[in-house]
């Protein structure tokens, strides 16, 4: 069978241009200031609608000031993104039915509601729409998915320990990282705020050999209930499977 790939379609961001470590400081200064074109009642609904003018600096405060959203609650389950991700792997995406991308999409849009910006579930509904032939809503969902997955690559290089990308999921740094076509292995953590996903053979990156890539979870454990034990569980991995690209 076939397994998904997490669509980018319009990944072509410099990266030196376009450099953005998240302030945390910075982040609630704009995301609270009802004058603020960051003020994020305001930045969620034009997610919500689809705004395909949100810009990088939207996209920042969008993700990164989710972290102060009450609904930001990273260490509950998601019980839909489980089912949608068993919907997928049923799914011959040569011969899925109506009815399959239907319930699919049931699965996804529940799952946003506790990982609005996780990328595997942008992907699914860009998936599901292009392929039910809803172009206007294919294409809004992969907007999103772009603009959140350059949101994260710009947080850093993830080169060294001292510039990691920042993650307010511990699945979202394994999507970017599936998105840019690495293989990993099992993730280490490595100090209080960083862990580190290992390549599955190194890579040329650079000029240098690296071995993988540094990733910044603080915000995840931020408010982790008393007595809190989080048992990683290995994200299921989008390949292979492109859906239209748009311009």
């Amino acid at each position: 069978m076939k397994r998904i790939c997490l669509l980018l379609v319009t990944l072509v961001v410099a990266l030196s241009a376009w450099a953005k470590t998240p302030v945390e400081s910075d982040i609630i200064e704009r995301i609270t200031d009802q004058r603020s074109p960051y003020y994020y009642t305001k930045l969620m609904m034009r997610f919500t609608n689809g705004d395909l003018d949100l810009t990088d600096n939207d996209y920042h405060y969008l993700y990164y000031g989710y972290a102060y959203q009450e609904s930001y609650k990273p260490l509950d389950s998601n019980p839909d993104m489980t089912e949608m991700l068993a919907q997928m792997k049923g799914l011959d995406p040569d011969n899925v039915t109506r009815e399959e991308l239907e319930e699919l999409l049931i699965y996804a849009n529940r799952a946003r509601l506790s990982d609005p910006f996780s990328p595997k579930v942008l992907n699914v509904l860009t998936f599901a729409h292009q392929m039910l032939g809803n172009d206007a809503e294919a294409q809004r969902w992969a907007a999103h998915l772009n603009g959140i997955v350059r949101t994260i690559l710009s947080s850093g290089d993830g080169l060294t320990q001292k510039s990691p990308r920042h993650v307010l999921m511990f699945d979202h740094a394994l999507d970017v990282m599936g998105a840019e076509g690495y293989p990993y292995g099992d993730a280490r953590i490595v100090s209080r705020t960083v862990e580190f996903v290992p390549f599955l053979s190194p890579y040329m990156i650079e000029g240098k050999k690296r071995k993988g890539l540094y990733f910044n979870f603080e915000r995840v454990y931020r408010n982790k209930p008393e007595g809190y034990t989080y048992q990683r569980e290995r994200t299921w991995q989008f390949n292979n499977l492109k859906p239209r690209e748009y311009k």
